[in-house]
Protein backbone atom coordinates (compact mmCIF):
# COMPACT_ATOMS: atom_id res chain seq x y z
CA UNK A 1 0.00 0.00 0.00
CA UNK A 2 1.63 3.41 -0.69
CA UNK A 3 0.05 6.87 0.13
CA UNK A 4 1.47 10.26 0.36
CA UNK A 5 3.50 11.69 3.60
CA UNK A 6 1.43 14.38 5.21
CA UNK A 7 1.97 18.15 4.68
CA UNK A 8 4.11 19.32 7.40
CA UNK A 9 5.06 15.92 8.94
CA UNK A 10 5.99 15.90 12.70
CA UNK A 11 9.17 14.00 12.57
CA UNK A 12 11.60 12.83 15.05
CA UNK A 13 14.99 12.01 15.00
CA UNK A 14 16.95 9.68 16.97
CA UNK A 15 20.48 9.02 16.60
CA UNK A 16 23.30 6.42 17.63
CA UNK A 17 26.37 9.02 19.34
CA UNK A 18 28.87 5.97 18.90
CA UNK A 19 27.29 4.99 14.99
CA UNK A 20 29.85 5.31 12.30
CA UNK A 21 32.78 7.55 12.73
CA UNK A 22 31.53 11.12 13.00
CA UNK A 23 33.09 14.16 14.50
CA UNK A 24 30.61 16.55 13.89
CA UNK A 25 27.60 14.27 14.31
CA UNK A 26 25.06 16.71 16.12
CA UNK A 27 26.41 19.59 13.84
CA UNK A 28 24.77 18.02 11.19
CA UNK A 29 22.25 16.66 12.61
CA UNK A 30 20.70 20.12 13.56
CA UNK A 31 21.35 21.55 9.84
CA UNK A 32 19.61 18.50 8.49
CA UNK A 33 16.78 19.41 10.74
CA UNK A 34 17.03 23.04 9.56
CA UNK A 35 16.90 21.97 6.20
CA UNK A 36 13.67 19.74 6.94
CA UNK A 37 12.18 22.64 8.92
CA UNK A 38 12.61 24.89 6.05
CA UNK A 39 10.38 22.66 4.15
CA UNK A 40 7.84 22.94 7.21
CA UNK A 41 8.47 20.06 8.60
CA UNK A 42 8.44 19.78 12.95
CA UNK A 43 11.54 18.06 13.80
CA UNK A 44 12.69 16.72 17.11
CA UNK A 45 16.03 15.46 17.77
CA UNK A 46 16.70 12.63 20.75
CA UNK A 47 19.91 10.39 20.88
CA UNK A 48 20.24 7.24 22.41
CA UNK A 49 22.09 6.65 26.04
CA UNK A 50 22.08 2.86 26.20
CA UNK A 51 21.02 -0.76 24.13
CA UNK A 52 17.48 -0.57 23.31
CA UNK A 53 17.04 2.99 24.05
CA UNK A 54 16.07 3.88 20.77
CA UNK A 55 12.81 1.53 20.57
CA UNK A 56 11.72 2.81 23.55
CA UNK A 57 11.48 6.35 22.28
CA UNK A 58 10.36 5.05 18.76
CA UNK A 59 7.67 3.60 20.54
CA UNK A 60 6.55 6.86 23.01
CA UNK A 61 6.90 9.04 19.29
CA UNK A 62 4.48 6.78 17.61
CA UNK A 63 2.24 6.99 20.77
CA UNK A 64 2.58 10.78 20.58
CA UNK A 65 1.14 10.86 17.08
CA UNK A 66 4.53 11.56 15.25
CA UNK A 67 3.99 10.94 10.77
CA UNK A 68 7.56 9.84 10.92
CA UNK A 69 11.01 8.43 13.00
CA UNK A 70 14.00 8.60 11.39
CA UNK A 71 16.76 6.59 12.51
CA UNK A 72 20.23 8.20 11.93
CA UNK A 73 23.05 5.64 12.70
CA UNK A 74 23.48 1.94 11.27
CA UNK A 75 21.52 -1.02 10.71
CA UNK A 76 21.48 -1.86 14.42
CA UNK A 77 19.73 1.55 15.11
CA UNK A 78 17.31 1.04 12.22
CA UNK A 79 16.68 -2.04 13.80
CA UNK A 80 15.93 -0.68 17.05
CA UNK A 81 14.15 2.00 16.11
CA UNK A 82 11.38 -0.15 13.77
CA UNK A 83 10.97 -2.52 16.52
CA UNK A 84 9.11 0.63 18.37
CA UNK A 85 6.93 0.91 15.18
CA UNK A 86 5.47 -2.18 14.07
CA UNK A 87 2.03 -2.04 14.03
CA UNK A 88 1.84 1.67 14.42
CA UNK A 89 0.90 4.36 11.50
CA UNK A 90 4.42 6.03 12.41
CA UNK A 91 7.06 5.45 9.24
CA UNK A 92 10.57 4.26 9.36
CA UNK A 93 13.50 6.33 7.50
CA UNK A 94 16.80 6.60 8.18
CA UNK A 95 19.93 8.85 8.12
CA UNK A 96 23.43 6.81 6.94
CA UNK A 97 25.36 6.85 10.07
CA UNK A 98 26.71 3.57 10.42
CA UNK A 99 29.27 0.79 8.85
CA UNK A 100 26.82 -0.84 6.48
CA UNK A 101 23.84 1.09 6.03
CA UNK A 102 22.29 -1.31 4.19
CA UNK A 103 18.53 -0.21 4.22
CA UNK A 104 19.65 3.14 3.57
CA UNK A 105 21.59 1.81 0.54
CA UNK A 106 18.50 -0.17 -0.61
CA UNK A 107 16.86 2.85 -0.36
CA UNK A 108 18.80 4.87 -2.71
CA UNK A 109 20.03 7.45 -0.02
CA UNK A 110 23.39 9.40 -0.47
CA UNK A 111 25.70 8.44 2.17
CA UNK A 112 26.01 11.90 2.36
CA UNK A 113 23.53 12.99 5.80
CA UNK A 114 22.45 16.16 3.85
CA UNK A 115 21.95 15.12 0.40
CA UNK A 116 19.88 12.26 2.14
CA UNK A 117 17.88 14.48 4.06
CA UNK A 118 16.68 16.64 0.77
CA UNK A 119 16.11 12.77 -1.01
CA UNK A 120 13.56 12.32 1.89
CA UNK A 121 11.38 15.56 1.84
CA UNK A 122 10.65 13.70 -1.71
CA UNK A 123 9.46 10.87 -0.11
CA UNK A 124 6.06 8.79 -0.65
CA UNK A 125 4.55 5.83 2.35
CA UNK A 126 4.88 2.27 1.66
CA UNK A 127 3.76 -0.48 4.21
CA UNK A 128 5.89 -3.25 3.76
CA UNK A 129 6.62 -7.28 5.51
CA UNK A 130 9.08 -7.34 8.19
CA UNK A 131 10.60 -10.65 9.73
CA UNK A 132 10.56 -11.93 13.01
CA UNK A 133 13.58 -14.00 14.65
CA UNK A 134 12.40 -15.63 17.83
CA UNK A 135 10.60 -12.37 19.24
CA UNK A 136 12.51 -9.45 17.41
CA UNK A 137 11.43 -7.95 14.32
CA UNK A 138 13.77 -7.80 11.48
CA UNK A 139 13.85 -5.58 8.55
CA UNK A 140 16.75 -6.79 6.00
CA UNK A 141 17.78 -10.28 7.67
CA UNK A 142 18.23 -13.05 9.61
CA UNK A 143 21.63 -14.56 9.81
CA UNK A 144 22.01 -18.24 11.00
CA UNK A 145 25.69 -20.16 11.68
CA UNK A 146 29.07 -18.52 10.08
CA UNK A 147 28.21 -14.91 9.50
CA UNK A 148 26.20 -14.85 12.74
CA UNK A 149 29.32 -16.24 14.60
CA UNK A 150 31.38 -13.36 12.77
CA UNK A 151 29.07 -11.16 13.87
CA UNK A 152 28.75 -12.09 17.93
CA UNK A 153 32.93 -12.18 17.66
CA UNK A 154 33.21 -8.44 16.75
CA UNK A 155 34.36 -6.33 19.05
CA UNK A 156 32.39 -3.14 19.22
CA UNK A 157 36.09 -0.91 19.57
CA UNK A 158 37.18 -2.82 16.42
CA UNK A 159 33.42 -1.89 14.46
CA UNK A 160 33.99 1.71 15.15
CA UNK A 161 38.12 1.61 14.11
CA UNK A 162 37.98 -0.55 11.40
CA UNK A 163 34.55 -0.33 9.95
CA UNK A 164 33.52 -3.39 7.45
CA UNK A 165 37.16 -4.44 8.19
CA UNK A 166 36.81 -5.56 11.38
CA UNK A 167 34.48 -8.57 10.33
CA UNK A 168 36.28 -9.26 7.29
CA UNK A 169 39.17 -9.64 9.74
CA UNK A 170 36.66 -11.94 11.90
CA UNK A 171 35.58 -14.21 9.22
CA UNK A 172 38.95 -15.20 7.99
CA UNK A 173 39.88 -15.81 11.93
CA UNK A 174 36.90 -18.10 12.37
CA UNK A 175 36.48 -20.20 8.67
CA UNK A 176 39.85 -22.04 9.32
CA UNK A 177 37.58 -24.10 12.09
CA UNK A 178 34.07 -23.60 11.27
CA UNK A 179 32.61 -26.37 10.46
CA UNK A 180 28.73 -27.38 8.99
CA UNK A 181 26.48 -28.90 11.51
CA UNK A 182 23.26 -31.08 10.79
CA UNK A 183 20.23 -28.88 11.58
CA UNK A 184 16.71 -29.40 12.21
CA UNK A 185 15.21 -27.42 9.77
CA UNK A 186 12.28 -26.91 8.58
CA UNK A 187 10.75 -24.51 5.57
CA UNK A 188 6.75 -24.03 5.92
CA UNK A 189 6.92 -27.50 7.17
CA UNK A 190 9.33 -29.10 5.36
CA UNK A 191 12.50 -31.01 6.32
CA UNK A 192 15.70 -29.74 5.04
CA UNK A 193 19.16 -32.21 5.13
CA UNK A 194 22.52 -31.74 5.18
CA UNK A 195 25.30 -30.24 6.74
CA UNK A 196 24.30 -27.03 7.22
CA UNK A 197 27.28 -23.58 7.31
CA UNK A 198 24.92 -20.78 7.01
CA UNK A 199 21.17 -20.16 6.33
CA UNK A 200 20.78 -16.18 5.47
CA UNK A 201 16.50 -15.72 5.96
CA UNK A 202 15.75 -12.28 3.70
CA UNK A 203 12.91 -10.09 4.24
CA UNK A 204 15.20 -7.53 1.10
CA UNK A 205 17.79 -8.25 -0.90
CA UNK A 206 21.25 -6.77 -0.09
CA UNK A 207 23.46 -8.56 2.21
CA UNK A 208 26.67 -6.61 3.71
CA UNK A 209 26.48 -4.18 1.41
CA UNK A 210 28.21 -5.71 -1.80
CA UNK A 211 26.01 -9.81 -2.27
CA UNK A 212 22.57 -10.48 -2.67
CA UNK A 213 22.05 -14.06 -0.69
CA UNK A 214 18.44 -13.37 -1.11
CA UNK A 215 18.32 -11.38 -4.49
CA UNK A 216 14.37 -12.54 -5.48
CA UNK A 217 12.79 -11.33 -2.01
CA UNK A 218 10.72 -8.78 -2.53
CA UNK A 219 9.38 -6.41 0.55
CA UNK A 220 5.63 -6.62 -0.11
CA UNK A 221 4.59 -10.35 -0.74
CA UNK A 222 4.35 -11.63 2.78
CA UNK A 223 6.91 -14.22 2.13
CA UNK A 224 10.52 -14.28 3.27
CA UNK A 225 13.05 -15.41 0.84
CA UNK A 226 15.58 -18.33 2.56
CA UNK A 227 19.10 -19.20 1.15
CA UNK A 228 20.87 -22.32 2.90
CA UNK A 229 24.35 -22.98 2.24
CA UNK A 230 25.43 -26.87 3.09
CA UNK A 231 28.98 -28.20 3.15
CA UNK A 232 31.33 -29.98 5.66
CA UNK A 233 33.40 -26.81 6.13
CA UNK A 234 34.32 -23.58 4.68
CA UNK A 235 36.98 -24.03 1.85
CA UNK A 236 34.44 -24.38 -0.58
CA UNK A 237 32.52 -21.45 0.33
CA UNK A 238 34.13 -19.81 -2.14
CA UNK A 239 32.66 -22.45 -4.72
CA UNK A 240 29.10 -21.36 -2.99
CA UNK A 241 29.32 -17.79 -3.31
CA UNK A 242 30.19 -17.87 -7.19
CA UNK A 243 26.78 -19.54 -7.05
CA UNK A 244 25.18 -17.16 -5.28
CA UNK A 245 26.65 -14.06 -7.34
CA UNK A 246 25.16 -15.98 -10.19
CA UNK A 247 22.11 -16.66 -8.73
CA UNK A 248 22.47 -20.13 -9.74
CA UNK A 249 20.93 -21.10 -6.63
CA UNK A 250 19.43 -24.39 -7.26
CA UNK A 251 22.02 -25.47 -9.78
CA UNK A 252 24.62 -26.25 -6.82
CA UNK A 253 24.02 -29.20 -5.22
CA UNK A 254 24.94 -26.75 -1.39
CA UNK A 255 22.79 -23.92 -2.42
CA UNK A 256 19.15 -24.28 -1.71
CA UNK A 257 16.46 -21.40 -2.28
CA UNK A 258 13.37 -21.16 -0.91
CA UNK A 259 10.43 -18.86 -0.08
CA UNK A 260 8.01 -19.20 2.88
CA UNK A 261 6.56 -17.67 5.54
CA UNK A 262 8.05 -19.93 8.76
CA UNK A 263 11.08 -21.25 9.06
CA UNK A 264 11.83 -23.45 11.98
CA UNK A 265 15.74 -24.34 13.05
CA UNK A 266 16.37 -26.55 16.05
CA UNK A 267 19.59 -28.31 17.26
CA UNK A 268 20.59 -31.70 16.99
CA UNK A 269 22.63 -33.34 20.12
CA UNK A 270 22.48 -29.86 22.21
CA UNK A 271 24.53 -28.07 19.13
CA UNK A 272 23.41 -24.75 18.91
CA UNK A 273 24.09 -22.40 15.95
CA UNK A 274 24.96 -18.25 16.79
CA UNK A 275 22.12 -16.13 15.01
CA UNK A 276 21.79 -12.14 14.08
CA UNK A 277 19.57 -10.08 12.91
CA UNK A 278 20.21 -7.08 10.49
CA UNK A 279 23.76 -7.20 11.94
CA UNK A 280 23.50 -7.41 15.59
CA UNK A 281 23.89 -10.47 17.46
CA UNK A 282 20.68 -11.76 19.35
CA UNK A 283 21.04 -15.07 20.57
CA UNK A 284 21.62 -18.75 19.47
CA UNK A 285 19.19 -21.65 18.19
CA UNK A 286 16.70 -23.62 18.55
CA UNK A 287 14.55 -20.41 17.12
CA UNK A 288 12.03 -19.53 15.12
CA UNK A 289 11.49 -16.87 12.20
CA UNK A 290 8.46 -15.58 10.32
CA UNK A 291 7.02 -12.89 7.94
CA UNK A 292 4.75 -10.27 9.68
CA UNK A 293 2.91 -9.24 6.65
CA UNK A 294 2.08 -5.12 6.07
CA UNK A 295 3.36 -4.10 9.27
CA UNK A 296 5.62 -1.58 8.85
CA UNK A 297 5.41 2.18 7.19
CA UNK A 298 8.38 3.42 5.72
CA UNK A 299 9.61 6.52 3.74
CA UNK A 300 10.49 5.76 0.41
CA UNK A 301 12.71 8.55 -1.47
CA UNK A 302 12.46 8.60 -5.24
CA UNK A 303 15.76 6.18 -5.70
CA UNK A 304 14.91 3.22 -3.73
CA UNK A 305 15.48 0.21 -5.24
CA UNK A 306 12.13 -0.82 -6.66
CA UNK A 307 13.04 -4.23 -7.75
CA UNK A 308 11.94 -4.88 -3.95
CA UNK A 309 8.64 -4.26 -4.33
CA UNK A 310 6.52 -7.18 -5.80
CA UNK A 311 4.30 -4.65 -8.15
CA UNK A 312 7.45 -3.11 -9.63
CA UNK A 313 10.45 -5.65 -9.57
Amino acid sequence: MRASLTPNPQVLIIYNPAAGQSSNLKNTLDRVANLWRERGWQVQIAATTAPGDATSKAQQAAQAGYHAVIAAGGDGTVNEVMNGLVGTTTALGTLPLGTVNIWAREMGLSMDMLKAAESLTKSELAQIDVGMAGNRYFLLMAGIGFDAAVTANVCAKEKKRLGAIAYIKQAIQIAWNFRGVRLKLRIDGKRVRGKILMVVIGNSQLYGGVVKFTAHATIDDGLLDICVIKGRGMLSAPQRLISIFARHYNRDPLVKYYQAKQIEIGGKRGKALPVQVDGDYLGTTPMSFQVVPSSLWVLVPPNADRSLWQSEG
